[in-house]
């Protein structure tokens, strides 16, 4: 979902499944769907999912309906529309805060105790998209570390880095960019900025174990990051993974940025997107599960949205990653999580209370399949991952 969601990331969509909308119109009766008119309640079909009563296969298809509904309620009559609604949304966001529910955000991915994601996410801890070499689906787990591995390097190489250089990284997460970076680049200097006081002290715990003195971990709300100015600027490269879905005022964020770097340096973002749409997560009714409890005050960009903000700084190179990436990196999450079901339950208890140990254990499982089925859907040719390279001129 770094930040995220990666974001997670993430991950990351609006179109979410909860009980509630797998009920609405389809209802489960032992193990077989009844009729369409079911007048199941929401409050018990939500009861029935806090329970873990709904199977992974009805969950899955119901997703996958949910997402042909996001596709539907954004389209548009026509092109000329479609470009006014984008547009509506620039202005927007260029009246937003640089970033907002930042206090939410933090607490629903980044104060979850760290045992969580080393039983979940691969060696490196990249809680991101990841790249594979091989999309054989049961083989996702067994090569996470490897793809873990291949995304890291392939993001240093598109960014540019060169060992010597100044660099800022922007949401961290549990540091494996930063950590890959220190070790591969021993002579720059990195700092990366979490908002999370439990992925500082991994990350630091990290760095003295492997030797690692180049690495700077600051804790702190990307809104109120401020860095001594210096006329020349200070970093030569600026990287961010899954941060920027988090963020709402790109113009502002980017004018910011801009002013800690040097003259020709150059900023990195990996981003999840929609290749066409851009659309806001917000809760408006008990069917917006993901916004309300996994990514509160996030947007799911368009692929061309960060087209629209170069005031400050110049896009040279814009590259997009095959949305099945993040499928295989979601379902190999969701299968480490049911591979150490007995130690993450008591983790679920101590983090949410020994009697929503379950609910929470279910609600993370559902959130990473609304991963997995978001960024396969359409074969990965709908939600993707979109790679941009800015520079200061």
């Amino acid at each position: 979902m770094a930040q995220r969601t990666t974001t997670v990331l993430v991950l990351a969509t609006a179109v979410v499944i909860t009980a509630s909308s797998v009920y609405r119109k389809k209802a489960v009766a032992s193990s077989s769907i009844v009729n369409d008119d079911s007048d199941e309640k929401p409050s018990l079909a939500m009861k029935l999912l806090e329970l873990n009563l709904i199977p992974d296969w009805l969950i899955r298809i119901q997703i996958r309906r949910l997402l042909g509904q996001r596709l539907i309620e954004e389209e548009r009559d026509d092109p000329e529309s479609q470009q006014a609604h984008l547009m509506d949304v620039v202005g927007m966001l260029r009246e937003s805060p640089v970033a907002i529910c930042t206090d939410e955000a933090n607490e629903q991915h980044y104060e979850v105790p760290t045992e969580f994601y080393l039983k979940t996410l691969g060696k490196h801890l990249k809680y991101s998209c990841c790249y594979y070499n091989d999309f054989t689906m049961s083989k996702a787990a067994q090569n996470l570390e490897a793809a873990e591995a291949k995304m890291l390097a392939l993001t240093c190489e598109r960014a540019a880095l060169k060992d010597g250089d100044k660099i800022l990284e922007l949401g961290c997460g549990w540091g494996s960019l930063s950590l890959w970076m220190a070790a591969h680049y021993p002579n720059s200097r990195i700092t990366a900025v979490s908002n999370s006081r439990t992925q500082k002290e991994y990350i630091d715990a990290c760095a003295v174990e492997r030797g690692l003195t180049n690495l700077d971990i600051v804790t702190c709300d990307v809104n109120k990051l401020v860095f001594p100015m210096q006329k020349e600027g200070i970093f030569d490269r600026v990287v961010s993974v899954e941060m920027f879905e988090h963020m709402r005022n790109y113009q502002t964020l980017l004018s910011r940025i801009s002013k800690w770097m040097k003259p020709q340096a150059t900023l990195f973002v990996h981003i999840f997107s929609h290749n066409r749409f851009t659309y806001t997560f917000e809760v408006r009714d008990e069917s917006d599960w993901m916004a309300k409890y996994f990514f509160t005050g996030g947007i799911m960009p368009s692929d061309d949205l960060l087209h629209y903000f170069q005031r400050d700084l110049t896009l040279v190179e814009h590259w997009q990653v095959d949305g099945r990436h993040y499928q295989l990196t979601s379902e190999a999450w969701l299968a480490n999580m049911d591979a150490h079901r007995e130690e993450l339950m008591p983790v679920m208890a101590k983090t949410y209370g020994p009697d929503q140990a379950t609910r929470w254990w279910v609600y993370w499982r559902v959130f990473f399949m609304s991963c997995a089925e978001l960024f396969g859907y359409h074969g990965g040719k709908e939600w993707i991952v979109s790679h941009y390279l800015f520079e200061k001129s």
